[in-house]
């Protein structure tokens, strides 16, 4: 019988996965707005948030996100957004050739990042 690994949330995931520039905007209890930029190799990896969910608002490029329950592939380019619900884990790719800048707004509620690898 294997046993069953229990996943572990942070509350700081900036370690966890490099990007080519983070920079955050705005900050207050429950809810904060940040930018990431990512190379075309650069991933945010498969996590989920326990009580808040991920708005992403693509800048420039091109943005893939896979997600899971139910399995889903979305493709954002600028302008566009999609929102990820608390719970639902999901996976964040540059889907062009040049770099992909997009704005995270996360919330309402307590942050937590929980990976699932």
């Amino acid at each position: 019988m294997k046993a069953e690994r229990k996943l572990e949330a942070v509350k700081d995931a900036s370690h966890l996965y490099e990007v080519e520039r983070r920079a955050r905007h705005a900050e207050r209890p429950g809810f904060r707005i940040s930018e990431l930029q990512l190379s075309p190799t650069q991933t945010v990896p498969w996590h989920f948030h326990t009580n808040i969910s991920d708005t992403f608002y693509v800048l420039e490029g091109k943005m893939r996100l896979f997600l899971q329950n139910p399995k889903q592939d979305v493709r954002l380019g600028v302008g566009e957004s999609f929102v990820a619900v608390a719970g639902r884990p999901h996976l964040v790719t540059n889907a062009g050739e040049g770099s992909l800048t997009f704005l995270i707004l996360q919330g309402v509620g307590e942050y937590d990042y929980v990976p699932l690898v």
